[in-house]
């Protein structure tokens, strides 16, 4: 059963983000207005397995409801709380504190003190410190595991991922704190030595979406933490207990009070703060283009360093020359990994005219062999989507489709499960001016599209404003070059799926945002560059 509740948001936004409200979500949010109406279920009592995950998360400190201000775990200050659910059943699942403008403005001054020591600490004492961090989330990978699962729905072998991923990111940080190099130029005039130095940008806030609740957090906060800079993380209020669960570990490893700060609740307070600090120095946003472009406007206020990470549109394009079985199987991977809900989904699969119905009859088959359900059952490859919005949203843009002519050979439709579980879709004779071509479902429908030659293969894959991953599969060399350097995204992956790890830069082109995160291009987002000259040096 379901209701709908009015959400109502108190302060008004500043100048800059007074024409919308900011409702942090992943790269296909909703943006919404000031007081919004959002679909949720209503309380319904816990399940005895869903109880007991619980009860075992809480027993080993890892359920937290509370913020993390200053070191200490606070209450909302009006007392205030909001619900957690469960999107496979609808069940609340915790209450955890509604926060606002006043406790970020606080986490914000305590991140802000806390810098003044962080940031002179030892490169190899951040590494170690973070290196514990990285140890305590493997030692709890199976309870983290099982509470991204319990509020994002995502099968449990999906979470153990996450938890490896994002885990690689605190690790790989830890070792990168002692590589950040800076440099000696060689100076033009005799009595100058000139060099360059690597400083940490200040504290940061980071904002995160709900579709990886721990990655997205790691990713962001792991180089933050090894430049010398503190944090202020505001997690999607869909999934804050994930990140709870981190900051609890993060106090455990022996990171400093007030170098990690969690804040959630009333996102538009929240970001209001966020943006009208003079103390915030950097904000790094994982989620919509609408909402990047907000952030992006309010940060000029005060000049901050933006990192953007925002909405695809990614094109998977199969070549005759492929190999069908890598390239179904690598389309299943970009495509329903999530139920389709990451930002670099395999928005648009092109296939090449020749091998366009077998390719569409092979992932037909692989497809229908997907098993849906609650990501604790045994077997399960695909859960519910994240909310209610998400599968009108997905029902739009497939029926837009079947209006012009799209064909439906698998799915289209609430899955008999109800609640928010969605059939794995599969739809034929797409074109690139369907708006499902032109916008993000974040769904499980693997829209096809036609394509004759290299040339409009290209075309039709950059024709778009976003420009985060995109996918090549064919058998050529010459032809991969060739694609790879034509393509306007930040992302390529060739006969492969799955490509994000931490080793790697990830980001976007055009619309899809600014800057990396991971790799060593990552570090560099959270570092400001010191030019020193000295002079008369041939004086004693």
């Amino acid at each position: 059963m379901m209701t709908t509740v009015a959400l109502k948001f108190g302060r008004r936004m500043n100048t800059a983000l007074r024409s919308s409200n900011l409702l942090y979500r992943s790269s296909s949010s909703f943006l919404l207005s000031a007081n919004f109406l959002i679909q949720i279920p209503l309380t319904r009592k816990m399940s005895t397995d869903a109880h007991n995950i619980a009860s075992q998360l809480n027993s080993s400190g890892l359920l937290r409801t509370q913020g993390l201000i200053g070191g200490k775990w606070q209450d909302a200050y009006d007392g205030k709380t909001i619900k957690v659910y469960n999107p496979s059943t609808g069940e609340s699942i915790a209450d955890v504190a509604c926060m606002g403008g006043r406790e970020t403005n606080d986490a914000i001054s305590s991140a802000f003190d806390a810098f003044k020591s962080w940031s002179k600490t030892t490169a190899a004492e951040r590494s170690k410190l973070l290196r514990k961090w990285y140890d305590l989330l493997m030692a709890h990978k199976e309870e983290l595991a099982q509470l991204i699962t319990l509020e994002q729905g995502k099968p449990l072998k999906e979470s153990l991922g996450e938890i490896n991923y994002s885990a690689g990111f605190i690790e790989f940080a830890s070792e990168e704190a002692k590589r950040i190099y800076g440099d000696i130029i060689p100076a033009p005039q005799s009595d100058r030595r000139l060099f360059v130095l690597k400083q940490p940008v200040g504290v940061v806030g980071a904002i995160t979406p709900w579709n990886f609740p721990l990655a997205m957090i790691t990713r962001k906060v792991g180089p933050a933490l090894a430049c010398g800079c503190t944090v202020v993380i505001k997690p999607s209020e869909l999934t804050p207990l994930t990140a709870l669960a981190a900051a609890e570990l993060s106090i455990q490893a022996g990171i400093p009070a007030g170098v990690v700060n969690v804040v959630m609740g009333n996102a538009p307070d929240i970001g209001d703060a966020l943006i009208a600090s003079p103390q915030i120095r950097k904000i790094t946003f994982t989620g919509s283009t609408a909402v990047g472009k907000k952030l992006m406007a309010g940060s000029a206020e005060t000049v901050k360093k933006v990192s953007l990470e925002l909405g695809g549109n990614a094109p998977c394009i199969v070549f005759d020359d492929a190999d069908l079985d890598v390239a179904v199987k690598g389309t299943l991977a970009a495509k329903f990994r999530n139920s389709g809900q990451t930002c670099v989904c395999a928005n648009r699969i092109l296939v090449q005219e020749g091998i366009y119905d077998k390719f569409a009859n092979a992932l037909l088959e692989a497809v229908q062999s997907m098993k849906v359900g609650d990501g604790f059952s045994e077997g399960v490859a695909q859960g519910p989507l994240i909310n209610e919005a998400a599968v009108k949203k997905v029902d739009s843009l497939i029926h837009e489709a079947t209006s012009k002519g799209a064909k439906v050979i698998l799915g289209g439709k609430r899955h008999s499960l109800g609640s928010t579980f969605y059939e794995p879709t599969v739809i034929t004779d797409v074109d690139n001016d369907m708006l499902i071509s032109r916008q993000e479902a974040f769904g499980p429908v693997a829209p096809l599209l036609r394509f004759k030659t290299e040339e409009d293969a290209i075309r039709i894959a950059n024709d778009t404003n976003a420009g985060l991953g995109s996918y090549v599969f064919t058998n050529s060399i010459q032809r991969s070059w060739r694609v790879a350097e034509a393509l306007e995204y930040g992302l390529v992956g060739v006969n492969e799926g799955v490509i994000s790890t931490e080793v790697a830069p990830f980001g976007g082109v055009k619309q899809s945002g600014l800057g990396r995160e991971g790799s060593k291009y990552g570090m560099d987002e959270y570092l400001e560059i010191k030019y020193v000259c000295l002079g008369n040096m041939n004086k004693d």
